[in-house]
């Protein structure tokens, strides 16, 4: 919390030259003297700082020292006498670069005596506005060499947000910046509408006034070329708020309106003035006093404005009339007689009497002559009314109706109207009285203005416009206008009728309102009771929205009697409403779609909103969860119902579930399928029926003879039961192992999972062995939850269900994965709790548990070795020797050559309607056509628990070679999210589209789609070369073309040559006319161990990570500009398992340098090196980068130098010096601009506010360049033409494209998608990174580092996906909640990083991080980025190589994970 004096004291010491600071009566201290103090002993600036005694002369002073000056800072209390003797002096001190700060406490009476003495005058009346004010008079004196009075009050404390110290003068010494779109650059744009946007925005709080006032402010207004004697010293002032306000980003208007948009009466108020809200009332408050052009006064003032009330706080006046009152007075003097409003002057003194039944009073008496003083009624003797609190996740769905409607939103029982109308106001019965009675005087005005027709003296333009209005007064927007028109025409006409006064009377009714109840669990519960009951039943054209907060996951603990969405059942049983289910965190364009198809409907809306969380501190991923649990669940159906369309003999009911309509497609393809089957063929229906009691003989005879081998196999030993828990598929693996070998043994055994028995079954086996492994924080795998949690309840219960069994675990962990000891306990602790759960429920144990660790010499075998003789001594069968022929198991390596070049059985898993899945052999071949099956983790637990399939959904990843598209291929990949996915799509860390949520039943449609238009997904996965990526570089058109040439050409020769991809999703139809053979000259039928990826740098900017990949290349340009050809790097790679060090990421290493010409076969050299070298029985240590070590770096260079038949030329020389893309505009050398916009972690959506989707398809349809996507998830508009850069400067600034206004850290972060879509997931990433940078920059911001980038990555998993093992902080999830923290990459990609800590929480992130961005802060020498200081300060040590990756990790010396813990 900051006062207004610490803030201006702050300002004045960094932006002054020379402070006058003026000192109080003894023994007061100067308050701005203790800041000046305190800034001494940490600032590096040290102005020259005068004091003035009391009763000392300042003027003199000030002239003395400020010729030489380049800012004049005076510094004072309002007194009387020190404001007299600057008068004195004024017309000296106003040449001067002067800011005369001035703290006022209730009374303006002293300082206005400086008004017409000063070019510039400043009124502030918080702490903020007085930050944001004394910059601004510092730059204005300061560029303009003139005096400016700042007047501030200094009553309140408040949250400031300030400037840093290293970015003040800088500002002050910034060019000059000349307005077209107002004095508050990008809010003035919004002309006159501006101000009403602020008046109707209840949601967006109480800077909803001062956004409007900036639209009215606009130099393009009508009123801007009105020439009066302060305009120059006005368009002064305007520069100077314009550069402040590009700089602070924050409003600093001269007057700021709020109030009614049509009022009666307008105040102008100057001083402490409270908020007041009075219908017909508009309040304009005075920030900037002189100069004060009568235009900018006549633009807030309406011709229809009956009365203006100058409302000033003055303990005293000398004269009979005030400076602002005179020139008020000369303004509306400039209007016709008819059109001036009454004038009368108020004072006041204390801010607690400026109340809204003050106000009232005021207008109902009679106008006086003569100034009066305001206050006849103390505040304290009047009804304290307090405005109910609007939580602020509510925020979401008024926003929605703010954006959608706009000036045409009335909230009938906003919050606001309390303080007017009673704390009545916000109950649903007033709001509908209310409703009522407005539209009751709307049809007044429509039969108004429909007698007015009849008068035959009514001027054929008047008769003109009254038709136009009656027959669009229903229109949304031309019902305001026409409005407009019609009133001026009304009020110019010489026509004298009651009719036309009773029309005027109601002139607020003329545009067409959206009217809205709202009902929220904050401060309108009322839920089928009269309040609803009645709206629904009076057929007005009223909206109700009603707003539901229960989560899911709490469900059970509300009142089952007391359901929200109940409403909607009882509203569509009345037959005429409309009524639509929405949940803005599912599916914002659905709650667009209902409240427009809501405020469309004429006559009762009820929509149903789902907004679920426990209080307001719950995070939005949290609701977003909870969101999903319900939708998805059908707890919280997504609906829209039209009884207009019942009407029409059109379906009236719309259901917008996918999970539901999902579910319901594939039980209505199931009985389609069936009917038809028996339509077309009915014999076959009757060779079912015959047949079905061979097959029960049949069935009987095996059900027999397995009865008797269970039997006789039973006489020498009792059954043993297998059950595992598994994610992964190991502990899958070792009970497989456990059951086969005990069938070798002759024992009875059958396999299953955990969660395949329930107690009740479980109580009734005799010998049951468990094997389960770990998932998340010491959580049991999803098989596995259900039983695990039935057997917690049964212990809670007391229960004794196991008295008959005998079983013993396995358990399955990672000793190294929870390092630190308060951690030690998540080590196998699903099996422990089993093992301990079970012997509490009554069991017994036949052999002690078994613990597999993952860091023994044969990882979980070891343990696994001790543990299986005892199980089969149990049973007796130790002794018994057995040559096991086990069966091999299936992998990858076996899928693919048994896979007829990658077609599986792809095609019939397609047409099987009986599950969302595809079979899992054929899952991995999927991945060679760009698919990956996925299912909703969300909601895994909640189908489970429903005994249904996981929500199984497909993610699409297309091949863009270069990260290049057209606008044409930009839209279609626009429709397939918005038909066949998720309603979103995802740039990729390589350059490239991603769809999720995709079900089976789309993946060909969507296919074809993205085909259609010269694209495909062929190889954008699994082991072969993936997508080729090249830099961006926008700056060089030439170069790029060149660049993205070779990438494409690279793309091309690597590209897999089987027939399958065209077979099974293009119907064997040929992409482009290309005849495709089926024949792997390169891959063969086993294709390439694991994944190849190819990178393409152009220095010095490493935006693709080239050290990253497999194989890159790093463009040399000679010395004519020309791209002579590459260095070659191999061996790049960032996959890694937790907790295996048998696994490491690696940068790749530079061999040589080839041609332009050579580039393609290097490449096939290298790839196919790799082919016939690489791991192929274990695809973790797979990858080139394990080849190559393995092999020896001058072994494998020979290896591909023996194929391409000559050795590489050495490398050459080239720098890189970051690895961020460059944001914002730019010029190619071919004279066509460029755009690169910053689009956090890569996802394409439409949210509130944040329009992208939307603004990026407006883009594509006007757009002649092409697109270019970055491995850094960003997007740049590339090759725009001169004469198409203002179309898209408009579009981008509409939908808040161009917003670059974020924190260095920011703009270099990144984010793979992780839960709820990616399988490995271990812990969230895309959704909770922007919500750790949010505190993170924080930290940054405090210590001046806003604008310096540091790059940090964050992936759900250690796969690496978003390379986070070269940035110089990256989280790396290992459970929900819990990351590994790595420290020491390079700012441009060329080190490795290390592990500084292996588990934190966000609490940690932020302990750890607080002092270290500090210290980086004040040690750091020039040109030092993070990473590199983080080594040099001793936190972490360098990583040379690969293999080195774990030595040293968890901090250097008293930094160690160790030492930090102790």
């Amino acid at each position: 919390m900051s006062s207004a004096t610490s803030s201006v004291a702050r300002v004045a010491y960094l932006a002054s030259d020379v402070i006058v600071d003026s000192q109080p009566t003894l023994p007061s201290t100067s308050q701005f003297a203790k800041v000046y103090s305190s800034l001494s002993a940490t600032s590096s600036r040290r102005p020259k700082i005068l004091s003035v005694p009391l009763g000392g002369d300042p003027g003199s002073t000030l002239l003395r020292n400020g010729s030489d000056a380049g800012l004049i800072s005076f510094t004072s209390s309002a007194a009387a006498q020190t404001v007299i003797r600057l008068v004195l002096n004024a017309a000296e001190l106003s040449s001067l670069p002067l800011v005369l700060h001035l703290a006022v406490k209730d009374d303006l009476s002293e300082v206005l005596l400086l008004h017409s003495a000063v070019p510039f005058f400043l009124v502030s009346r918080t702490p903020q506005q007085a930050h944001d004010n004394s910059l601004l008079a510092s730059r204005l004196a300061r560029t303009e060499k003139k005096a400016v009075v700042h007047a501030f009050y200094d009553a309140k404390n408040d949250s400031v947000e300030e400037i840093p110290e290293s970015e003040v003068q800088p500002f002050l010494l910034s060019e000059k910046l000349v307005s077209t779109n107002g004095v508050n650059g990008h809010n003035g744009s919004n002309g006159h509408n501006g101000h009403a946007n602020g008046r109707n925005g209840y949601a967006n709080g109480h800077n909803g006034h001062a956004n409007g006032a900036n639209g009215t402010n606009g130099v393009n207004d009508h009123s801007a070329n009105v020439v009066s004697p302060g305009s120059e010293l006005f368009k002064l002032y305007e520069r100077a708020a314009l550069s402040t306000v590009v700089r602070i980003r924050r409003a600093c208007p001269p007057l700021s309106v709020h109030g009614s948009s049509e009022p009666h009466t307008v105040i102008f108020g100057l001083g402490d003035i409270p908020s007041v809200d009075i219908d017909g009332v508009s309040v304009v408050s005075l920030n900037l006093l002189t100069p004060l052009l009568p235009s900018r006064i006549l633009d807030v003032i309406p011709p229809f404005a009956s009365r203006v009330i100058i409302l000033e706080q003055l303990h005293r006046w000398n004269t009979k009339w005030t400076p602002l009152y005179l020139e008020l007075v000369n303004a509306i003097h400039q209007r016709e007689v008819e059109q001036r409003p009454h004038i009368q002057s108020v004072y006041f003194s204390d801010p607690a009497q400026v109340i809204p039944l003050a106000i009232l009073k005021l207008l109902q008496a009679a106008p006086s002559s003569v100034p009066i003083q305001l206050g006849g009624t103390s505040a304290s003797s009047l009804l304290s009314l307090e405005v109910p609190h609007i939580p602020k996740h509510e925020s979401s769905y008024t926003k929605i109706l703010s954006h959608v409607f706009g000036e045409r939103l009335e909230v009938s029982n906003s919050p606001a109207l309390v303080l007017k109308q009673g704390a009545i106001a916000t109950s649903p019965e007033f709001a509908l009285g209310r409703v009522r009675g407005q539209l009751d005087q709307r049809n007044e005005l429509i039969r108004s203005v429909q007698k007015l027709l009849e008068v035959k003296e009514v001027s054929p333009e008047l008769h003109k416009l009254c038709s136009q209005w009656v027959l669009i007064k229903d229109d949304d927007t031309k019902s305001c206008s026409v409005g407009k028109e019609l009133i001026t025409a009304l009020e110019s006409s010489k026509l004298s009728s009651p009719i036309i006064d009773r029309i005027l009377a109601l002139r607020a009714h003329f545009p067409a309102r959206s009217r809205w109840i709202i009902g929220s669990d904050a401060w309108s519960y009322d839920l089928g009771a009269s309040g609803l009951h009645h709206a629904i039943a009076s057929g007005l054209d009223i909206n109700i929205l009603i707003i539901d907060t229960l989560p899911y996951t709490s469900r059970n603990s509300a009142d089952p009697h007391r359901r929200k969405q109940d409403a909607g059942l009882y509203a569509m049983n009345h037959g005429d409403v409309y009524v639509a289910s929405v949940a803005v965190y599912s599916s914002y364009a659905q709650v667009l779609q209902a409240v427009m198809e809501a405020d469309r409907h004429k006559g009762p809306s009820v929509v149903l909103a789902y907004l679920p969380y426990q209080n307001e501190d719950a995070p939005a991923l949290e609701v977003l969860k909870e969101t999903k649990l319900a939708v998805d669940a059908g707890y919280w159906p997504l609906y829209r119902w039209d009884p207009v369309k019942e009407a029409q003999g059109k379906e009236p009911f719309a259901l917008d579930s996918d999970s539901v309509k999902n579910d319901l497609q594939q039980f209505l393809d199931r009985q389609n399928h069936l009917s038809q089957l028996v339509r077309s063929k009915p014999e076959l229906a009757t060779e079912l029926v015959s047949s079905l009691g061979e097959n029960v003989k049949e069935a009987r005879r095996k059900k027999a003879q397995q009865a008797y081998d269970d039997l006789v196999v039973s006489l020498d030993a009792p059954p043993l039961v297998v059950l595992y828990a598994s994610d992964g598929g190991t502990a899958e693996k070792f009970a497989k192992r456990l059951a086969n070998r005990g069938k070798a043994r002759g024992l009875s055994t059958s396999i299953g999972t955990i969660d395949s028995m329930s107690i009740d079954t479980l109580s009734q086996e005799e010998y049951v062995a468990f094997v389960t492994s770990v998932a998340g924080q010491g959580e049991p795998p999803q098989n596995g939850r259900t039983l695990f949690k039935a057997l917690n309840a049964a212990a809670l219960r007391g229960e004794k269900p196991f008295s008959k069994l005998r079983y013993s675990v396995f358990a399955l962990g990672d000793s190294h994965y929870w390092p630190r000891p308060e951690d030690a306990h998540y080590y196998n602790k699903p099996g422990k709790d089993l093992d301990a759960r079970l012997e509490q429920l009554g069991g017994e144990r036949f052999a002690d548990i078994g613990l597999g660790d993952d860091q023994d010499a044969d990882g979980p075998d070891t343990g696994y070795k001790v543990w299986e003789p005892l199980v089969w001594k149990t049973f007796g069968v130790d002794s018994i020797e057995v040559k096991e022929a086990e069966p091999d198991p299936i992998t990858n390596e076996h899928i693919k050559a048994a896979s007829g070049y990658l077609r599986g059985t792809i095609a019939e898993g397609l047409e099987d309607v009986s599950t969302g899945a595809l079979d899992p052999s054929d899952t991995q071949l999927t991945k060679f056509h760009g698919i990956y099956q996925q299912d909703d983790r969300d909601i895994r637990d909640e189908r489970q628990a429903q005994g249904v399939e996981p929500a199984y959904s497909f993610m699409i990843r297309v091949r863009t070679p270069g990260g290049v598209c057209t606008p044409e291929q930009w839209l279609q990949m626009d429709r397939i999210a918005d038909e066949h996915g998720n309603g979103t799509f995802k740039i990729t860390t390589r350059a490239t589209f991603q769809f999720h949520g995709v079900i089976k039943r789309h993946l060909k449609p969507s296919i074809q789609e993205i085909n259609k238009v010269l694209l495909d997904t062929l190889a954008a996965c699994g082991d072969v070369n993936r997508n080729v990526i090249c830099s961006a570089i926008p700056s060089l058109s030439r170069l790029h073309a060149q660049v993205y040439g070779f990438a494409k050409l690279v793309s091309a020769h690597l590209l897999p040559r089987t027939t399958a991809y065209h077979e099974i999703w293009l119907d064997k139809k040929m992409v482009a006319g290309e005849a495709v053979k089926d024949f792997e000259p390169l891959y063969g039928e086993f294709y390439l161990p694991r994944k190849f990826k190819i990178a393409v740098a152009v220095p010095p900017t490493n935006d693709v990570d080239v050290f990253a990949n497999d194989l890159g290349f790093i463009a040399i340009v000679d010395e004519q500009g020309e791209l002579a050809g590459f260095n070659v790097t191999i061996g790049g790679g960032m996959g890694v398992t937790h907790g295996n060090k048998k696994t490491y990421p690696r940068v790749a290493d530079v061999i040589g340098f080839c041609t332009v010409e050579q580039g393609p076969i290097v490449a096939e050299k290298v790839m196919l090196t790799q082919r016939d070298n690489g791991n192929r029985a274990d695809r973790k240590n797979a990858r080139l980068k394990y080849t190559i070590d393995r092999m020896g770096l001058d072994a494998f260079k020979a290896e591909v130098e023996s194929r391409l038949g000559y050795t590489l030329t050495p490398a050459r020389p080239y720098t890189f010096d970051r690895n961020i893309d460059d944001f914002g505009w730019s010029t190619g050398d071919d004279g066509r601009h460029h755009v690169m916009l910053f689009i956090e972690n890569g996802r394409i959506q439409d949210e509130p506010e944040r329009d992208f989707k939307t603004g990026l398809r407006e883009i594509a349809k006007i757009h002649k360049g092409t697109f270019r996507l970055t491995a850094n998830q960003h997007i740049m508009i590339s090759e725009i033409s001169t004469e198409d850069v203002s179309e898209i400067k408009r579009i981008l600034a509409k939908y808040k494209l161009d917003n670059l206004n974020h924190t260095g850290l920011r703009l270099s972060s990144s984010a793979c998608v992780a839960f709820p879509t990616c399988g490995l997931a271990m812990a969230e990433s895309e959704r909770y990174l922007p919500v750790l940078i949010d505190k993170v920059e924080k930290i940054c911001e405090e210590n001046g580092l806003r604008n310096d980038s540091i790059v940090m990555r964050m992936t759900g998993c250690p796969n690496g996906c978003a390379r986070p093992y070269v940035a110089e902080v990256a989280f790396v999830g290992k459970a929900p909640g819990s990351y590994s923290m790595l420290l020491g990459g390079g700012y441009y990609g060329q080190r490795l990083n290390k592990i500084y800590r292996e588990t934190v929480s966000e609490p940690e992130i932020l302990a750890i991080l607080r002092p270290m961005i500090k210290r980086y802060a004040l040690e750091r020498i020039d040109g030092e980025h993070f990473g590199d200081f983080v080594i040099r300060a001793g936190y972490i040590a360098p990583t040379t190589s690969g293999k080195e990756w774990y030595d040293g990790m968890g901090g250097e010396g008293q930094y160690r994970e160790a030492a930090a813990a102790a």
